[in-house]
């Protein structure tokens, strides 16, 4: 229990530690309009109260990430705790921080233009088409999902709660944000904090009274399966340490934020809540199930995540618990895949330029999005999906990549991207080299590979960083 205390305890002070490093590394000023302000048309831009967007940030980078990652984390053992924490302060904070605020700075565009500004025309094509094609596959998993888990409750067919998702979708995609995303969302993520508070509360008083015994921490891998900690942890628990996904979220509330100077919060801070959420999700598991084999049996036997989710809910929270289990399996996925269809759309609008002010572009723009995701539904995609894992990860790393130059041009320490954008280079590429779903080889070769590459990328950078810059400035960009 001391380790987990621990790590809750650094998570926090990192908000108000580095964070302020963090946010000290960039020009926020009040007398600056924010584009929410400055270009305000009802519909994506509009300025929220920051405790509003700050929720609606946390649903949309959270759904059931930092549940059902956790859980599948918690394999490994106490060591993962050390991924969340660190991983969440030095890395995941950093990026969603980032993506937020140069998309803040660049009129709340979509993360494949500000790739596009800072790392050349040829990266703004390829992630056009990369967060498009990863927006759509979120999306239409959180259809199929939900739509499942709801059959099973209810005994409704299948096809009908689909058709239902896909309407509330579509509502959610193409109507003013404020509208339903602005409504429901501040409750919804409420509602996923309070019960990783409860949760915690449980597992605490669970460990004082003896009924569930929290591990210490220990560096040794305990995954059942024996998959190596390098680099399959850090992209099992990716929402709760760092992930991609969260770049294509955070340029909607980049639309809505009021002032410059609530940035930390929503940003960083939303992401530091979400690393608190995965600890505690992480935590509770190992703590309740008692080691990795049985979290394992557990898993097989419960129907996954989600079946883990409604076990430990109503075993620790009783019949409240009943109820948040529905939300964290059925609600929170269905929170993240109507932003990720809205994510779509904006990013095609940008890529296009595409006003959106009128119902017409909007719908051009959705119904494309809706149909190839009906079509998905109709077929068994899960070799596709199992790419989400190094797909999601490379993104924020290119995310990363990006951001660093952003720091350098603006003649701030960029080694605070620089760093974790290394690393997690490595971490994909060597992810996909030994992956099951990638090239099958030898760990130790595709680590050393991994490494390698991401000791030249670094290298790259250093020669190449004045001549990235100039490139920037050719541009005229602010």
């Amino acid at each position: 229990m001391i380790t987990f205390l621990v790590c809750l305890t650094i998570l926090i002070g990192g908000y108000f530690t580095y964070g302020k490093i963090v946010e000290k590394s960039v020009k926020l000023s009040d007398s600056t309009q924010t584009p929410a302000v400055r270009l305000e048309d009802g519909i994506d831009y509009m300025p929220m109260p920051w405790h509003k967007v700050f929720l609606i940030q946390f649903l949309n980078i959270a759904g059931t990430g930092p549940i059902f990652g956790a859980i599948m984390g918690a394999l490994f053992g106490p060591v993962a705790f050390l991924w969340i924490t660190f991983g969440t302060i030095f890395a995941g904070g950093v990026h969603d921080f980032f993506s937020g605020v140069i998309s803040m700075k660049h009129e709340g565009t979509s993360v494949s233009e500000i790739v596009g500004i800072y790392l050349g025309d040829g990266m703004k094509s390829v992630m056009r088409v990369f967060s498009v094609i990863l927006l759509i596959l979120v999306g239409t998993v959180f259809v199929t999902s939900p739509a499942g888990l709801l059959t099973s409750m209810t005994g409704i067919n299948k096809t009908v709660w689909v058709v239902l998702i896909i309407i509330y979708y579509m509502a959610a995609t193409v109507l003013p944000v404020d509208k339903v995303i602005g409504k429901i969302y501040p409750v919804f993520g409420a509602a996923l904090l309070f019960m990783a508070i409860g949760l915690c509360g449980a597992m605490i008083v669970g460990h004082v009274n003896g009924s569930m015994v929290m591990p210490e921490m220990s560096l040794q891998n305990l995954h059942p399966d024996g998959l190596n900690l390098f680099p399959f942890l850090f992209t099992t628990i990716a929402c709760g340490a760092i992930s991609g996904f969260h770049a294509t979220q955070s340029p909607m509330m980049a639309r809505c934020i009021h002032h410059e100077s609530e940035s930390k919060k929503v940003f960083y801070g939303a992401m530091v809540v979400e690393g608190i959420v995965a600890l505690i999700w992480c935590a509770v598991t190992i703590a309740f199930f008692g080691d990795s084999l049985s979290i394992q049996n557990a898993l097989n036997q419960f129907g996954g995540q989600s079946g883990v989710v409604s076990l430990l809910s109503k075993e620790l929270l009783g019949p409240m618990g009943a109820i948040l289990a529905v939300l964290g399996v059925v609600a929170c996925p269905i929170t993240s895949g109507d932003t990720a269809f809205r994510s779509a759309r904006l990013t095609i609008a940008d890529a296009f330029n595409i006003k959106q002010e009128g119902f017409k572009n909007r719908f051009i723009l959705a119904i494309p999005l809706f149909l190839v995701c009906i079509f998905l539904t109709t077929i068994d995609f899960n070799i596709i999906w199992r790419y989400f894992a190094w797909s999601n990860q490379t993104l924020a790393m290119i995310v990363l990549w990006a951001s660093t130059v952003y720091l350098l041009k603006n003649k701030s320490s960029y080694f605070m991207t620089l760093i974790p954008a290394t690393f997690m280079s490595a971490v994909c590429v060597a992810y996909i080299l030994q992956a099951p779903e990638g090239f099958k080889l030898n760990a130790t070769f595709s680590n050393a590979v991994g490494v390698g590459a991401a000791v030249i990328l670094f290298v790259a950078f250093m020669i190449s960083k004045d001549k990235l810059v100039k490139n920037v400035e050719d541009k005229n960009i602010a």
